[in-house]
């Protein structure tokens, strides 16, 4: 089959696209044919060597899988031809996977293989943070930064299918049409004056702040959340990790949650099944995942050179094979 392969940890341009054996599948293990395949940054860390995860050379990175089951064990919960997504952690950039029965979730009827490798870490990212973390509650305010990333883009999502009101905070230019597409109530450009705006638009702060871009960002967003408001750290995507002035934690009475959905399905295992069935539930009341960039799996090292460089905007999937 074909795949892409990292043969040196050297980013993008480390990546080959080679002929490997098709995966071997051992007792009680699923065989899925990768239809589509999402890409996210721990795709691009992997590449780079710099993800916790780091498998021995050479290997097949992707972990936002959707296909087809084409050979299942006897008495599973799927039978072939099952249409899926898959957590996969590794080889979803390849045209087929070995899986266990664990990391295999159905895949909406009402969602395309490409809308189906698009929910992966994202929107299950996004739930977890707002609803498990944030206890977010119909008619609060939450405010979004990063918004024009995967993330983000999960994040006004979700929120506005549980019932709140989206504030989207944005560094780059020209995304205005595209957030509010998405559902955000309010667009705010971040440049001086940005929290000033959030208040005036909120009246007096968002409840909840989704923010996996850390940086020089959080001192001003954390002063843009109401009094008995949350914080959500889910990520440091502009590189540096912000340090608290707890004073503003204790006199507006704010919380400050971590929002680690890696490490929190260790301890958690039961976790991403529930969160998918609520994200089903989601799906069948409306819910789309927008793919916003579509590449072949030979385009692979541009789209990673692309997340890299600020070029993809919302979420970008490989078209791995045809249906």
């Amino acid at each position: 089959m074909k795949a892409q392969v990292i043969v040196t940890e050297s980013g993008p341009e480390g990546l080959e696209l080679q002929d490997i054996p098709n995966p071997e599948q051992h007792p009680g293990m699923y065989l899925v044919d990768v239809r589509s395949c999402g890409i996210c940054f721990p795709d691009l860390l992997m590449s780079q060597g710099k993800y916790q995860l780091r498998p021995p050379l050479p290997f097949t990175p992707g972990t936002e899988v959707a296909g087809v089951v084409s050979s299942a064990p006897e008495g599973g919960a799927f039978a072939v031809g099952d249409r899926v997504v898959v957590a996969s952690m590794l080889g979803g950039f390849g045209e087929q996977i070995a899986v266990v029965e664990q990391q295999l979730f159905p895949l909406p009827d009402a969602l395309t293989f490409d809308e189906g490798a698009a929910l992966g870490i994202n929107f299950q990212t996004a739930l977890f943070a707002l609803k498990t973390r944030a206890n977010l509650q119909p008619g609060e305010t939450v405010g979004v930064l990063g918004s024009a990333g995967g993330i983000g883009v999960a994040s006004i999502i979700v929120a506005k299918a549980m019932g709140a009101k989206v504030v989207a905070v944005v560094h780059r230019t020209g995304n205005e049409e595209m957030l509010r597409g998405l559902g955000a109530d309010e667009v705010v450009q971040l440049t001086d004056g940005w929290k000033d705006k959030v208040l005036e638009l909120t009246g007096n702060g968002v409840d909840v702040m989704i923010d996996p871009v850390g940086g020089d960002v959080f001192d001003e967003a954390l002063r843009a959340v109401a009094p008995d408001g949350r914080f959500v750290v889910i990520g440091f995507a502009a590189g540096g990790i912000p340090t608290v002035k707890l004073n503003r934690v204790l006199f507006r009475n704010v919380s400050i949650v971590g929002a680690a959905w890696g490490e929190y399905i260790r301890t958690h295992p039961e976790v991403p099944g529930k969160l998918h069935e609520d994200i089903v539930r989601l799906v069948t009341e409306g819910m789309r995942p927008p793919v916003n960039h579509l590449y072949e799996l030979a385009q692979l090292p541009e789209a990673l050179t692309d997340l890299a460089e600020g070029r993809v905007r919302g979420k970008a999937v490989v078209r791995v094979s045809e249906g």
